[in-house]
């Protein structure tokens, strides 16, 4: 396995929409190490998920795991691909952050329960259901596939407000 470079707010690739992985590419060795690379990547970050656009591959592939790789805790992974959001109900608001955004943390309102079609890994379309954390990690991550950033849930204001922090730590070099 080999641990990918997650890309920072400021990466124009971050907010363009990623592409459906093709027919010919499931349950290939390539889509697999794929795979494999980002759960290390995403576990290496401290993450509870992380989407392919991420790490610079443009395509619509998601790693979600809500134990967040912590050894004491059971772990949650789940492989999407190609989904698309067919259920949502409720509201929750919670604080989320981001690994392209590390070190700000925001209040967002997500659904509270969604239901996703998608395709795993073999290429099989499956429906992932989640609520609570995980309903929030798969609208967060389908998001990114988008060319969504969490910030975009965010008011005017405290965009704003992160942004102009992320420009001071830019011009000190401590930004990417």
């Amino acid at each position: 396995m080999t641990y990918k470079v997650v890309r920072y707010l400021n990466n124009p690739n971050l907010e363009r929409p990623a592409q459906p992985v093709a027919e010919s590419e499931f349950d290939t060795p390539e889509l697999h190490q794929l795979i494999a690379d980002m759960f290390e990547t995403m576990y290496a970050s401290h993450g509870l998920g992380l989407a392919a656009p991420q790490i610079d591959v443009h395509k619509r592939l998601t790693v979600i795991d809500t134990s967040g790789g912590e050894p004491d805790v059971e772990p949650n992974k789940v492989v999407i691909i190609n989904p698309e959001i067919i259920h949502k109900e409720g509201k929750q608001t919670g604080e989320e952050g981001c690994l392209s955004i590390p070190g700000f943390r925001e209040e967002v309102r997500r659904h509270k329960r969604v239901t996703v079609r998608a395709r795993n890994a073999r290429g099989e379309v499956i429906e992932v259901s989640g609520e609570d954390l995980m309903a929030r990690a798969m609208q967060h991550e389908i998001d990114h596939l988008n060319g969504v950033l969490f910030l975009a849930h965010l008011s005017p204001l405290k965009r704003e407000v992160i942004r102009r922090k992320i420009r001071k730590l830019q011009k000190a070099g401590e930004w990417e």
